[in-house]
């Protein structure tokens, strides 16, 4: 059944490959600069380890209980992705989080950048914090919006332990994704200005990776198209 898993996750790594290679082209831009974050909550660590036979780097989660337990078990295995946590993060989860994560992508209020700055400075090395920006500024979704988002961005740059690295966004419901991912192309623009460092733009899922691209994403999110259709009872 492993070799079975490993041969589907390969043909599956090879799409996702291509279409980013493609979506990189078009828009003029070096395959090499977006990084593929596979995004396997729901799945076996067993998945985790075949991806990073196969040459994945960077694995995303959502849920702290699963993620914490996966990310042990995929250590013991010998793996060694790097952990982006993807999902809303409560700060009452930040410690468990903060003992596997590198990369925390969804960080949206001050609070939570202050929690996260209390709880590393036991880590080997800094924290890297994306701040979620909500496009369309609905607070249901999370995300920071308006003057938050840069007071929120200035909260991770100023604290020990931490780096800011950039935004993330998911493209709002209804929405185009060009016309979300332009928007955030935009805030990203500004955030640099202002940080010169922070420069990851993490943006684009299976379905809509390729105008994320477009619009200068860094890192895009898959899981569907990598990983297939989820169990929707989980």
């Amino acid at each position: 059944m492993t070799s079975d898993r490993r041969a589907e996750l390969a043909v599956s790594l090879a799409g996702v490959r291509e279409r980013i290679a493609r979506a990189c082209a078009a828009a003029g831009r070096p395959a090499e600069e977006v990084t593929l974050v596979a995004v396997t909550k729901t799945y076996p660590a067993s998945d985790v380890v075949l991806l990073a036979g196969l040459g994945v780097t960077d694995v995303g989660e959502n849920r702290d209980q699963e993620a914490a337990a996966k990310a042990a078990e995929v250590r013991a295995a010998g793996a060694t992705p790097r952990w982006h946590f993807v999902g809303q993060l409560q700060r009452n989860k930040v410690k468990s989080v903060i003992g596997y994560a590198d990369v925390v992508e969804s960080v949206d209020s001050e609070r939570l950048a202050q929690a996260l700055a209390r709880a590393a400075p036991g880590r080997p090395a800094p924290l890297e914090v994306l701040v979620q920006v909500s496009i369309d500024g609905d607070p249901e979704r999370g995300g920071a919006a308006g003057d938050d988002l840069w007071r929120t961005a200035d909260a991770v740059a100023g604290a020990d332990g931490l780096r800011l690295g950039g935004l993330m966004a998911v493209a709002p419901l209804g929405w185009e994704p060009d016309r979300a991912f332009e928007v955030l192309a935009g805030l990203a623009a500004r955030l640099v200005a202002a940080h010169p460092a922070a420069t990851a733009v993490s943006a684009g899922m299976s379905g809509d990776l390729e105008a994320a691209v477009r619009h200068g994403a860094t890192h895009v999110r898959i899981g569907t198209s990598l990983l297939g259709m989820r169990n929707p009872l989980r």
